[in-house]
């Protein structure tokens, strides 16, 4: 057998391999094992839920809070003249259509599993420090999502969030996340994938309704994560490379267990993108949900409520006030958030789709600035796409 050794009988070799490497079923195959990158989308898929509780372990007590991502030049004053120029704008008609999905209520039916209780003094705060009311220029109000019998995580529309736990580098860690279908979860790419560096993390498991260590209903396993290929490689567009990006969304799809998802039972919120929800001018009002270290040591769920504006400056990312800080990356900003009351003389308006996300969880600001935080836009682009390409591969969990 004759061998060619020259430069470009070694370049051919090489190309020749790397083709060999990707041509698996037309899919594109990472060196992480199970990633496939299909057109702009790329994903990983994982074992089934009994086999990753019995082999994955995590830290559910010593998980540590995933740092908040840190808009280091972030400029109040440049967002409030944002904010002030799109108030006197006048009305125009929006440059894309909507659109969204239907979230659904679910029947409610627990099925409990204890984590243990979350060990004290891993709050990590990003870097960000709490700030007065309004301070932000965009007023805000954080609180416990308990209401007064404790239990509000277990009433619809909050238990349709959670708390998510993963592995990176042999260490356990947690955000926040939403379920948007039967078996389908919302979350920041950058909860799930290293940006830039083509890498997902491992071992999720997420927890709708937690609350100090309780699973209410049920502790679920990850069968496929799907990014955005531009997030995963590092060339998304962002103002801050790799923190205030255009696509720090992910879609997760989880194990059913005995054929079954969780959002059957805490019933799941509506997705929308291209701008449901906000006026004409690009502003809205959004509730975030999460769960951030900082406040309460991570073991129960948060509400903030707060105005939010588009701001062109910080790649189209939502801006709001915000109390929370790291472990809440990941968590779901929504529109006409609650349980809607019975119209009498009034109408619904022009986008009243109830408890819909617009948004996750993406970045927060600096210590010595106002407490913000930004959400990468919902866009067809990407959580649209991602959702599809979820939903098609994966029939029965939307």
């Amino acid at each position: 057998m004759n061998l060619d050794f020259s430069v470009s009988g070694r370049i051919a070799l090489r190309v020749a391999t790397v083709l060999l490497g990707c041509a698996v079923n037309g899919a594109l195959y990472a060196a992480q094992p199970g990633v496939m990158q299909h057109g702009t989308v790329t994903s990983i898929r994982f074992a089934d839920q009994a086999t990753q509780l019995a082999k994955d372990p995590i830290d559910y007590v010593n998980a540590r809070p995933k740092a908040l991502p840190i808009a280091s030049n972030f400029s109040a004053d440049t967002v409030r003249a944002e904010l002030i120029g799109l108030l006197s704008s006048a009305a125009t008609a929006p440059s894309a259509h909507p659109g969204f999905v239907r979230g659904q209520v679910g029947d409610g039916k627990e099925r409990p599993v204890f984590l243990g209780t979350p060990a004290k003094g891993l709050s990590d705060d990003g870097g960000v420090s709490p700030q007065d009311f309004g301070t932000s220029n965009l007023p805000f109000s954080t609180s416990r999502a308990d209401g007064a019998s404790g239990s509000t995580n277990k009433i619809y529309p909050f238990r349709a969030a959670g708390k998510l736990f993963f592995s990176d580098g042999g260490s356990s860690f947690i955000c926040s996340a939403s379920l948007i279908g039967k078996g389908l979860v919302v979350t920041a790419a950058h909860c799930v994938n290293d940006f830039g560096k083509n890498h997902f993390y491992t071992n999720f498991r997420f927890v709708p309704g937690y609350k100090n260590g309780a699973a209410p209903y049920g502790n679920w396993t990850a069968k496929a994560v799907y990014v955005l290929a531009a997030y995963a490689n590092g060339s998304d567009t962002c103002s801050q490379k790799g923190v205030v990006c255009k696509d720090d969304v992910a879609i997760m799809v989880l194990n059913p267990v005995s054929g079954k998802y969780p959002g059957t039972s805490t019933g799941f919120y509506g997705y929308a993108w291209d701008g449901y929800g906000f006026t004409s001018n690009k502003l809205t009002h959004i509730t975030q949900i999460g769960y951030p270290a900082c406040l309460d040591n991570g073991e129960i769920m948060e509400r903030n409520d707060s105005q939010g504006a588009t701001s062109a400056v910080n790649a189209n990312n939502t801006v709001i006030g915000s109390l929370m800080c790291g472990g809440s990356s990941g968590g779901p900003w929504l529109v006409n958030f609650g349980k809607r009351p019975n119209l009498s003389s009034t109408t619904l308006g022009s986008a009243p789709q109830e408890n819909t996300v617009v948004g996750t969880t993406s970045w927060g600001s600096t210590s010595n600035g106002p407490k913000n935080q930004g959400a990468a836009p919902f866009l067809s682009t990407n959580v649209k796409s991602l959702a599809t390409q979820a939903c098609n591969a994966n029939p029965g969990v939307c």
